[in-house]
């Protein structure tokens, strides 16, 4: 079968928030047994939206309808950083992990407010 892939698979943002999931994924994993299902659980979901809302997003005809989806996933992204500060402060997310991460966040959420401009 010929490979073929979505529009939004070729988004550079999109590319990003991949990798980023990965490394949610990585500290997941890592996270001690009672945490994993609350705080690990929810940071998934908020990080899985993120891509979810820019795959569901940019099939919109409407500019303003892709924007409240992009919008969206920049929301989920912000979520995902509310939950490293929490993780870092309970020394359950390591100061380097913590500041890569959140540099990430805010690499994916200007690409997608590039997106309204």
């Amino acid at each position: 079968m010929e490979e073929f892939k979505f529009d939004f698979e070729h988004l550079k943002v999109y590319q990003k928030v991949l990798k980023f999931i990965d490394k949610v994924f990585e500290i997941i994993k890592d996270l001690p047994k009672e945490y994993r299902y609350s705080i690990g659980s929810n940071l998934l979901r908020a990080a899985l939206s993120v891509s979810n809302n820019i795959a569901e997003g940019n099939d919109k005809v409407s500019q303003k309808e892709k924007l409240r989806y992009f919008r969206i996933s920049s929301d989920s992204a912000r979520e995902c950083v509310s939950v490293f500060i929490v993780l870092n402060r309970q020394s359950l997310l390591a100061d380097e992990i913590f500041w890569k991460l959140k540099s990430n966040v805010r690499e994916i959420t200007s690409m997608l407010r590039g997106f309204s401009g």
